[in-house]
C-alpha cells in the first residue's frame, strides 16, 4: 500500500473582521490572523444554515494582500493546509488551536461588489508589460460566413 500524507484545505467564505496586519519581532516578517467565516448547509425539520469560524494565519506577501485589499465581509478563497500548535499561557495552562497556513489567497468579489476596497491607480501595482500580445489586443469585426464552425 502506498503511503499518502496529505494535507489540503480549500475555503471559500467572508472575513469575519478587518485583517489586522502585524510584524514579528524576530526578523520583521508579516503576519497577518484572521477568521472566515463559511456557511455549512443541514436539513433537520427543514433547510437551516450555519456557518464554522475557521481561524487562518498568512505569512509575507499574502498578508500584507490581505491588510491592504480585504475588509471585514469581502468574500475570500483560501487555499492552505491545517495546522495544530499549542503553547503554555501565562497562568501555566496547556492551550491547543488548529488554523489554516494560508499558501494562495484569492478575490473572489468584483471591484463594484467589495467593502470599499481601495482600487485607485496608484494603489495597485501595475505589471510593467502586457501579458498579451500587440496583435491580440485589439478586435475586429468577423463576418458569419468567415467563421469555422
Amino acid at each position: 500500500m502506498a503511503n499518502l500524507n496529505l494535507n489540503k484545505v480549500i475555503l471559500a467564505g467572508k472575513l469575519t473582521a478587518d485583517p489586522e496586519l502585524k510584524k514579528t519581532t524576530a526578523n520583521d516578517t508579516s503576519v497577518c490572523s484572521f477568521t472566515v467565516a463559511v456557511n455549512r448547509r443541514f436539513t433537520r425539520a427543514g433547510e437551516q444554515q450555519q456557518a464554522d469560524f475557521i481561524n487562518c494565519v498568512a505569512w509575507r506577501q499574502q498578508a500584507e494582500l490581505l491588510s491592504r485589499y480585504f475588509r471585514k465581509g469581502s468574500s475570500v478563497c483560501i487555499v492552505g493546509n491545517i495546522q495544530n500548535r499549542s503553547w503554555t499561557d501565562q497562568q501555566g495552562n496547556k492551550r491547543y488551536t488548529t488554523e489554516v497556513i494560508v499558501d494562495e489567497l484569492n478575490f473572489v468579489d468584483s471591484k463594484s461588489e467589495g467593502p470599499n476596497r481601495d482600487f485607485s491607480p496608484d494603489a495597485a501595482p501595475q505589471p510593467a508589460y502586457s501579458t498579451a500580445p500587440a496583435e491580440l489586443t485589439k478586435f475586429e469585426e468577423a463576418d458569419e460566413d468567415d467563421l469555422p464552425f
